[in-house]
């Protein structure tokens, strides 16, 4: 009886204990565990940290104090003009809404709000940031600060002030080049030559909200960033906080090189949330060099019209990828027309490099200069062909916009036709959209009435009848999609019109 007692209180005490370990180790963690086991009971092992090696944070401050010598404030007097002061706290609202919706310019409205607004007659001023590129005074910031400007201070980081110039500006990349005024011997910074991997710390340095003298830290979050401000987009994301007033202000490396210049952020309040965007470096490269030589950027101009090529224009075309640019038109006397490149083209290829979509084209052709030659590889029938191009200066630049407009009959694409000669007002070649079923394939491309289908898988069409059995024929002859050409008040494009799997 004593042995079965004896049994039977170790097996209770046995039981407590291990209840006492297991609330122990719940209350504990990772940080240790509570034992009360008996000298031959299992014991729970600490948990093993001691190999993982963790890496401190890294420390900016030795680069932060080497290059913020070379950072400066930028203080914009304004026009004093009874529009520009009065007009100001508009030039937000005016901006195409896409953008609006997106981004906030940041560092010119300052205290600028319609329910604060100034006197007429005060002079407005804008506040941004730069950065000194040569010993001379030579500095960069953004063309959204300067712009309107009619007088410009520079506020050293030892709170010395300086009166600049503006050498130049490029609005398409928001870029300007400014001279302080005073002869001296200015620390500057370099531009990197390599491109920041996504993952590499970065440092931004600045002026946001007038404070002057900030720094923060991030990563390089994404490349090749498009906000829909311009042919040029190609901006670095990176997630360093900035805000208003670090506009054209750098960012580092950790090697002290600028790797862009800060112009934009996303912010539904105007705060920062951890997006930004810088221009690159050799963007700013580029063009600083032609704004110090000429106080403005002469870019080469191809004369065409493109539009990215989709996966349905691919199949429409007969593409192996959905990639190159596809050329809407070639306008007439333009360099590309007299070197026979014509609408229906699939540029492939600039110099032997591959072209991944129409901006990036775009974007390699605005960076070479006028009278350079360029050789482009584009694809015309599912043939490979080349052709060299002298291209010219580019003047006013027409930027092709994608809208919609497609039609067929309407068991495919849901659509009324009719001849173009039979509308008022529609011309003398193609059929016009009349009616859109907004349930069917046009509708859900963007298809709007009063567009004019111009060709059918490369045949003008003048009929409706000519649509429907153009299309019709594609798909007995088994093809995925057919391109319809089509015109509207902004010009012709392409669109490709997909058939359901039998």
């Amino acid at each position: 009886m004593a042995l079965s007692k004896n049994t039977s209180l170790m097996s209770s005490r046995t039981r407590w204990m291990a209840s006492v370990a297991a609330l122990a180790m719940l209350a504990g963690g990772s940080y240790g565990v509570l034992s009360l086991a008996g000298p031959h009971e299992a014991r729970a092992a600490q948990v093993v940290t001691g190999d993982l090696n963790a890496q401190a944070m890294p420390s900016f401050s030795t680069v932060v104090q080497r290059v913020k010598p070379a950072v400066v404030s930028v203080k914009v007097k304004l026009d004093a003009g009874v529009t520009q002061a009065a007009d100001l706290s508009e030039q937000f609202d005016n901006l195409p809404p896409q953008i609006q919706e997106f981004f906030k310019r940041f560092g010119q409205q300052q205290d600028q709000s319609p329910s604060r607004p100034r006197p007429l007659q005060a002079p407005a001023m804008a506040h941004g940031s730069g950065f000194f590129i040569s010993a001379d005074g030579y500095l960069v910031t953004n063309n959204h600060v300067v712009q309107n400007a009619k007088a410009v201070t520079i506020t050293k980081v030892d709170g010395t002030e300086l009166t600049a110039k503006v050498v130049g500006t490029d609005p398409k990349t928001d870029l300007a080049l400014l001279k302080v005024n005073e002869k001296g011997d200015y620390p500057f910074v370099a531009l990197a030559k390599d491109a920041p991997m996504v993952g590499d710390w970065v440092v931004a340095i600045g002026n946001p909200f007038g404070l002057g003298g900030t720094v923060t830290a991030g990563i390089v979050s994404a490349h090749g960033r498009d906000l829909g401000s311009g042919p040029y987009d190609d901006y670095l994301q990176i997630d360093a906080p900035i805000n208003k007033g670090n506009s054209g202000g750098p960012t580092f490396n950790l090697k002290g090189e600028v790797v862009g210049v800060n112009t934009a952020i996303f912010s539904p309040s105007g705060g920062s949330v951890g997006l930004a965007f810088a221009i690159p470096a050799s963007t700013v490269t580029s063009v600083v060099d032609q704004l110090e030589h000429g106080g403005k950027v002469n870019r080469a101009y191809l004369g065409v019209r493109v539009q990215p090529v989709t996966q349905d224009l691919a199949d429409g075309l007969g593409l192996p990828t959905a990639a190159g640019a596809l050329v809407d038109s070639a306008e007439p006397g333009t360099p590309a027309a007299m070197a026979g490149l014509k609408s229906g083209d699939v540029i492939t290829r600039m110099n032997g490099v591959a072209i991944k979509d129409a901006r990036e084209l775009t974007r390699k052709v605005g960076a070479m200069k006028s009278n350079d030659k360029a050789e482009f590889t584009y694809l015309r029938d599912g043939k490979e062909q080349t052709t060299t191009v002298a291209l010219a200066v580019q003047s006013d630049e027409g930027q092709a916009k994608a809208d919609a407009s497609a039609s067929d009959a309407k068991s495919i694409l849901g659509v009324k036709l009719a001849p173009a000669r039979a509308v008022p007002g529609a011309g003398d070649v193609g059929v016009v959209v009349v009616g859109v079923d907004p349930n069917g394939q046009a509708a859900a491309k963007g298809l709007s009435e009063g567009s004019v289908i111009l060709e059918v898988g490369g045949k003008p069409v003048e009929r409706p009848e000519q649509v429907k059995s153009g299309l019709e024929q594609a798909r007995k002859d088994g093809k995925k999609a057919v391109l319809l050409k089509i015109k509207t008040e902004d010009g012709s494009r392409f669109m490709a019109v997909t058939f359901a799997a039998a």
